[in-house]
């Protein structure tokens, strides 16, 4: 069954991850107040990526038509504590520090809710880690990073695709999780759910 995508994100890196696998979609970005009843990392991309897919899927709720709402979130997490995205460049600076040396988990939640005449129906929700392992950064690379003004709106303080991936000694897992979309496992559960994306 073929489905028109949309993507309930804001974020330019996912829409450029679906388009490098074939899949054109329409940017919705959820709009609604995350509500979290977690602390736990896997839990809280998942909730967040349901809320997401649910929300904008409500929006379209009398259309017509097949449609796929895709939602999605990402955290960095070391040692329990999740890292959002910086406050400030005091608090980009402590995300660094604290990863700097170290390996960390990025967790992307995804949920794929389908719309098909007027009916509402969450497919699958799952989430990808991978495990990231960052070189030793001096105060002053930190500081020179953080001048860029690439730390300031990523989960964690870096983008591994930016000037960070000179601080990435290894990854284990895959990849474009860590960008920010798992495109390949959401891609496999797609295609097991009959699902085609135009």
């Amino acid at each position: 069954m073929e489905y028109k995508l949309i993507l309930a994100s804001a974020s330019p890196r996912r829409k450029e991850l679906l388009a490098q696998i074939g899949a054109e979609c329409e940017v919705v970005p959820a709009a609604g107040e995350e509500r979290i009843g977690s602390k736990v990392p896997e839990q809280v991309v998942l909730e967040l990526a349901k809320q997401k897919a649910k929300e904008v899927a409500a929006r379209f709720s009398q259309e017509p038509g097949r449609l796929a709402v895709l939602g999605a979130d990402t955290v960095v997490a070391f040692g329990g504590q999740i890292l959002g995205k910086p406050k400030d460049k005091a608090d980009a600076a402590r995300m660094l520090k604290t990863l700097s040396g170290n390996t960390h988990s990025v967790f992307t939640g995804v949920a794929v809710v389908l719309l098909a005449n007027k009916q509402v129906e969450e497919v699958f929700s799952f989430y990808e880690e991978t495990k990231v392992t960052m070189y030793p950064m001096s105060d002053k690379q930190i500081e020179a990073y953080i001048g860029t003004g690439e730390p300031m709106d990523k989960a964690g303080a870096y983008a591994i695709q930016g000037k960070c991936a000179v601080y990435i000694e290894k990854i284990a897992g895959d990849y474009n999780n860590v960008v920010g979309l798992p495109v390949a496992a959401i891609y496999q559960k797609l295609e097991k759910s009959g699902i085609e994306i135009l």
